[in-house]
């Protein structure tokens, strides 16, 4: 006899025995009173439009301003929109409903979502991994940005001038020079000299920086203050952080479409040229943009629809917010093309060659611009400070996602000591980042950049995400979820990305990226092997749990090959109760075996136990539903094949001798350590939907 989830000989051991401790699902015969006693309550979002900022903050990023922009007149203007809202549409926003959907109807953060595909948690390990190297160096951007916004407090701007300690002979300031082959400017000594006083390359790391590593304690100290308290206090930080960008941008578009030059450039960032999209770079460029301008797979969107009310429309959140992240994006690329027309009227250069991408934008051109300005002081201020709020909510989300995901995995260990472990998250991730503000950091920072968690690694995350839902799962069955949440189904147009057009397009672009993939370089300097070495070790190290999680709970499973497998692929289903505390009251089990056949009506009430042994559910076989127990022992039927799982679990039910001591059946292999009460052999058996398991 096999009680409380334990298999006879022969059986097939369960799921969740052979994962994690924090996998095994609740039985039925928990009290959540007791629960509610034991974990502190989980939080949800105070005000109504707390998640709708949060998402808006965490997915407006420093990309937005730096790198779309430049990917948009770089790859023939407006003719660029064409494979990026193609792309947006037929990936990004799928993508994003999905995972803001998967958190708001588990209630739980980014590791415990995947009970849903339990064979596939291997995708919420690996985007922990990813979250938690994207911390460190992401950050030191914020930090670059504290230090120029501390150096812009001042009359006169220090990379203004070649009148500083650290320049150089060649250095100079006035930029309208047309040959400068032999020159640097002023604002690249800044850059080199000042603010990083570079080595020759990695194997250089040279002396931290001090004011670095105190503007990046300082934004840690930012990032800690703002999830401290949870989303309740989370929630108004965003209603600052997330707004302030705009009123910036606003007031930077205004100055930048007044300045010589600036419809040139904003011509130069509108204008289509179709031959462009012959190009496959342009549709790569386009994908790779999408996937990581929105922060997708991170576990940071889980993280912040978990704490949303069940029945909040996050089919209507999710589409709000992919469409400002989209407008946002363009009305950046206005707003820099501007200052990129002025800085090409006053260089004398042409406008492609003025433009840059990334960290060169937001601390090369820019500053350059800035120095043309009257109160140039004042504009580099106002653009730094924006800088600091588009990096720092998108931070801070993300560290949420990371904490959220290990909390709810481990509450009871966790959630009491949250301000403690958010603290130790920090300084962790602070004392490896200042392997980042060296002297040679910069290449380290490039290191991350380039292998931790972005690229290669990313897609291949996203792409087992996006199938472990829509073909393991089932996409019907998630579509009836979000329908739970919402009473409505969204059209079929979903349901068609996420099982064919989503993964075919994340597949692409994944194989694409690794074909063309080339050795690390930065300027003229090539990475040496070893550290690149290392960088594909970073990269491996979250790529490799998505595999490495299946054969493990592969290797975990007793029986036959496809005994393991059939378990493997089909995993329980989540039925949730009515939760005040998140996801510690919700079960996993077979809907089909919640209900006791004995008493149809009442399809959730279960029959009651022998009382002379209590941790065994005996079956019931009484022609009267409302009788507990016939008291009459019943004739000895004849071998049947069980009722709980006639396709795969053949058994003998034999006549128990005494009603006092009857034999429990054996669980359903699928729901390992519910007890339920096995259907009556003679009657049908009744399936279960979840609403009418939640009764």
């Amino acid at each position: 006899m096999a009680t409380n989830g334990t298999k006879a000989d022969g059986q097939v051991t369960e799921l969740n025995e052979v994962a994690t401790i924090n996998d095994k699902p609740k039985s039925l015969d928990v009290q959540p009173e007791k629960q509610k006693k034991e974990l502190p309550a989980r939080e949800t979002w105070g005000g109504r439009f707390d998640f709708l900022l949060s998402c808006v903050g965490y997915a407006i990023g420093l990309g937005n301003v730096w790198r779309f922009p430049y990917l948009c007149g770089k790859n023939g203007g407006g003719a660029f929109l064409i494979p990026y809202f193609l792309t947006l549409i037929f990936a990004g926003m799928p993508l994003f409903l999905l995972e803001c959907s998967l958190g708001q109807y588990t209630s739980i953060g980014g590791l415990g979502v995947w009970k849903l595909a339990p064979m596939f948690k291997g995708v919420g390990l690996a985007a922990a991994v990813l979250s938690f190297w994207l911390n460190i160096y992401y950050i030191v951007i914020i930090s670059w940005a504290i230090y120029y916004l501390y150096n812009s407090f001042t009359t006169d701007l220090p990379w203004s001038s070649c009148n500083n300690p650290w320049n150089t002979e060649k250095c100079y300031a006035n930029y309208s020079i047309v040959d400068t082959t032999n020159l640097t400017s002023a604002v690249m000594e800044f850059w080199e000299r000042n603010m990083h006083q570079m080595t020759d390359g990695l194997e250089k790391p040279g002396q931290i920086r001090v004011p670095l590593a105190i503007t990046l304690a300082i934004a840690w100290v930012l990032v800690y203050f703002c999830i401290w308290k949870g989303v309740s206090w989370t929630g108004k930080v965003v209603y600052f952080s997330a707004t302030y960008p705009y009123f910036m941008l606003f007031i930077l578009f205004i100055r930048g479409v007044t300045l010589p030059g600036a419809r040139e450039g904003i011509l130069f960032y509108i204008t289509p040229n179709f031959e462009k999209l012959k190009e496959s770079e342009v549709w790569l460029d386009a994908a790779t943009q999408i996937f990581f301008s929105y922060g997708l797979g991170l576990g940071s969107l889980i993280a912040l629809g978990s704490y949303n009310p069940f029945n909040n429309n996050v089919y209507r959140d999710s589409i709000i917010v992919c469409c400002i992240n989209s407008c946002t994006s363009m009305f950046a690329g206005f707003v820099i093309f501007s200052i990129v027309g002025f800085m090409a009227h006053v260089t004398k250069k042409s406008i492609a060659d003025v433009a840059a991408s990334g960290p060169g934008l937001a601390f090369l051109a820019y500053p350059e611009a800035v120095t043309q300005l009257p109160v140039s002081p004042l504009w580099a201020i106002l653009f730094f400070s924006m800088l600091l709020m588009l990096g720092i909510d998108s931070q801070f989300c993300t560290v949420e996602g990371f904490i959220t995901a290990l909390v709810d995995e481990f509450p009871r260990a966790l959630r009491g000591r949250r301000e403690i472990f958010i603290a130790v998250v920090c300084l962790v991730s602070y004392l490896i980042g200042l392997s980042n503000i060296t002297q040679g950091g910069i290449y380290v920072f490039k290191l991350f950049d380039y292998y931790s968690a972005s690229g290669m690694c990313l897609l291949f995350l996203v792409f087992f995400e996006c199938i472990s839902i829509s073909w393991f799962y089932g996409v019907n069955k998630f579509y009836d979820n979000i329908q739970e949440m919402i009473g409505y189904k969204p059209c079929i147009w979903w349901k068609m990305c996420w099982v064919v057009f989503t993964p075919l397009i994340v597949g692409g672009v994944f194989l694409f990226s690794a074909v063309q993939m080339v050795p690390l370089k930065m300027g003229d300097y090539v990475f040496p092997g070893w550290g690149q070495g290392v960088g594909w070790l970073m990269a491996m190290s979250s790529m490799i749990l998505i595999p490495g999680y299946m054969v493990y709970m592969y290797l975990g499973l007793k029986g036959t090959y496809k005994e393991r497998l059939r378990i493997m692929l089909q995993p329980p289903t989540m039925v949730r109760r009515p939760q005040d505390k998140g996801p510690e009251q919700q079960v996993e089990t077979n809907t089909a075996n919640l209900g006791s056949p004995a008493n149809p009506a009442n399809p959730a009430s279960p029959a009651p136990a022998n009382p002379a042994s209590p941790t065994d559910l005996a079956p019931v076989n009484s022609p009267s539903p409302t009788t507990p127990a016939n008291p009459a022992p019943p004739a000895n039927p004849p071998t049947a094949t069980s009722p709980v799982n006639p396709a795969t679990s053949p058994t003998t039910t034999t006549s128990p001798a005494n009603p006092a001591a009857t034999t429990s059946p054996p669980p359903n292999p699928v729901c390992p350590t519910e007890l339920v009460n096995p259907p009556n052999p003679t009657s049908p058996t009744t399936n279960l939907t979840n609403a009418e398991a939640n009764v």
